[in-house]
């Protein structure tokens, strides 16, 4: 088994930015973890297939919390190759399949009945960003500690940036998908985006849970691998 980050370059707010959704392989078989924005599908098939990888080899798309760089192109995945499994927690589950409305959601509305002036047009923007999102039902929802991918992955609830974070922890690997409950920033792990943490206490509580972990590498979807000083 190993563990490949799929770096995804784009244009975002007049910049350049960068994901890195991870691609887990065992034995022949590929497992994505997070989808990115809207219509991100042909990059990522592209980043795959750079790797020497089928997109028929993809078998389980698991997602660590409802954003919308995270599940965009979730459905575009769902309808082109319907035999994936999705897998995610079992506190947003209801979102993601839409029976329930997206605390994220929730809160960019909120948001921009408060915010200044000039950032009003990007609010807005982010508001209709989330309602055209989307919904995908879950195959298979998992709660903290539970033991899946043939008992080679450890789920590990860690909330604060939305209340149904997962992470991910490869005991043989001794390694994490973070998804965003730690990015790396300047060379060291942090909370993502505080200020848009739904829980911030619980953001750092989980932050500090992985830390605790000291695995070898940290795979984070915002700034890449991190591999703690020895």
């Amino acid at each position: 088994m190993k563990i490949l980050e799929l770096p995804i370059t784009f244009e975002f707010n007049g910049g350049i930015n960068c994901i890195y959704p991870s691609l887990i392989v065992r034995n022949d078989e590929l497992t994505l973890v997070d989808t990115g924005y809207p219509e991100f599908l042909t990059l990522i098939e592209n980043e795959i297939i750079r790797h020497g990888y089928n997109m028929s080899q993809l078998k389980h798309i698991i997602i660590t919390h409802y954003d919308d760089d995270h599940i965009g192109s979730l459905h575009d995945f769902k309808e082109k190759y319907p035999w994936v499994a999705i897998i995610a927690s079992e506190v947003e589950s209801d979102s993601i399949s839409g029976q329930v409305g997206a605390e994220r959601l929730a809160q960019a509305e909120d948001m921009l009945e408060s915010m200044p002036p000039e950032q009003v047009e990007f609010g807005k923007w982010f508001v209709q960003q989330l309602k055209s999102l989307k919904h995908v039902p879950v195959d298979h929802k998992v709660q903290d500690g539970d033991m899946i991918l043939d008992n080679e992955c450890k789920v590990l609830a860690t909330p604060g940036h939305t209340s149904g974070h997962i992470s991910l922890y490869f005991p043989s690997l001794n390694s994490v998908i973070t998804g965003d409950a730690a990015v790396k920033d300047k060379d060291e792990l942090v909370v993502a985006n505080p200020h848009f943490c739904l829980h911030l206490g619980k953001a750092e509580e989980s932050l500090a849970k992985l830390k605790e972990l000291e695995a070898e590498t940290y795979y984070c979807y915002h700034g890449g691998t991190f591999k703690p000083s020895v």
